[in-house]
């Protein structure tokens, strides 16, 4: 077993978001393709604490190599005002030929890159007619940090910057970050959620609501949000927008504002295209003023195929930390009698 802790799979993906983009970009090609094995995320929650969860992630991608395993991620949202980060998690890939697990890999870093990874591709696709004149994040925490690094560093730095959070202190915090990672651009605090809809037609809504609370009304004609918290648009309003998501089945459950839009009309008509499809050229949106929405429900797979690529580049450059004795070994001269003891 190998063991690939937070730092080594820093420095791997470190300087690599072109590239992590590019897996991402593949793996949902193999999804839009049926070579992949998504069964849904299991969701624990706990009675006394209803804004904390831990998500499980099962998935397999028929990569070449083919790549299986889970990621179990947690979401406590009060680690924050203990100076903790929000959401940690652990990736375990199994081998294909045995199915014994052969890594475990640190995977909140993995989590935050494919989704702003999955973001900006998303974005790539949608503005490249007209690339838009600023960004607007809408929850200043890492999703979004990552986010802004992404769609600066694979589609082009945003022209002005405007931030909102519900808690300014860390909406100033950001600013800072973003005027180190882009000197020279005009940064504005929003002061409502409402103020930075309305400021730029690329919109990134990364929050930790778990009932809608936006709507649509302050967009500007044909704005691209990507609602990656996927709980935060009111469910009237996406019925007037084009919807983009990784996958219908897995984006319209678990209480998304996509979920309540089924609930309300009745069906998905409401959903036009997967990312998956809009990447490889089979489905295409109208450009007009209609306010596109994209609400990645965030798949296994992408989270498999980044975490292969950090296995595959730890096992050459001998990093991380090899565990042995963790599977039981059975005995070759006991086996071979058609017993299955095993060595203590």
């Amino acid at each position: 077993m190998l063991i690939i802790g937070r730092a080594v799979v820093r420095d791997i993906l470190d300087g690599d978001d072109a590239q992590v983009v590019d897996l991402v970009r593949h793996a949902y090609l193999l999804h839009e393709q049926g070579r992949t094995s998504l069964p849904h995320s299991v969701f624990l929650r706990f009675p006394q604490q209803p804004r904390d969860r831990i998500i499980g992630l099962p998935a397999y991608l028929g990569a070449d190599p083919p790549v299986s395993g889970i990621k179990w991620i947690s979401s406590f949202p009060g680690n924050l005002d203990a100076g903790l980060e929000r959401a940690s998690a652990a990736i375990l890939l199994n081998s294909m030929r045995t199915g014994h697990p052969v890594a475990l890999v640190e995977g909140s870093v993995i989590s935050a890159r494919r989704t702003a990874a999955s973001a900006a591709l998303a974005a790539g696709l949608l503005t490249a007619h007209r690339r838009p004149d600023g960004l607007a994040l809408i929850g200043c925490g890492l999703i979004n940090q990552q986010v802004l690094r992404f769609v600066a560093g694979t589609i082009a730095p945003p022209l002005a910057l405007t931030l909102f959070d519900a808690d300014p202190r860390r909406a100033e915090a950001f600013a800072e970050v973003a005027r180190t990672l882009l000197p020279g651009t005009p940064t504005t605090l929003a002061g409502t959620a409402e103020e930075a809809m309305a400021a730029h037609r690329l919109v990134s809504i990364a929050t930790t609501a778990t009932e809608p609370h936006l709507d649509l009304a302050a967009c500007r004609p044909g704005a691209v949000l990507l609602h990656l918290s996927l709980r935060d648009l009111l469910p009237e309003g996406l019925p007037t927008a084009r919807n983009v998501v990784d996958d219908p089945d897995h984006a319209c459950r678990e209480g998304t504002s996509l979920q309540l839009a089924e609930q309300l009309t009745g069906g998905r008509n409401f959903i036009h295209a997967t990312i998956g499809a809009l990447a490889g050229g089979q489905a295409r949106l109208p450009v007009d003023d209609v306010p596109v929405v994209v609400s990645p429900f965030g798949l296994g797979v992408l989270d498999l195929v980044l975490a292969e690529h950090v296995r595959a580049n730890a096992e050459r450059r001998h990093l991380g930390v090899r565990v042995d004795g963790f599977l039981p070994v059975v005995d070759a001269t006991v086996a071979s009698t058609g017993s299955l003891k095993e060595w203590q």
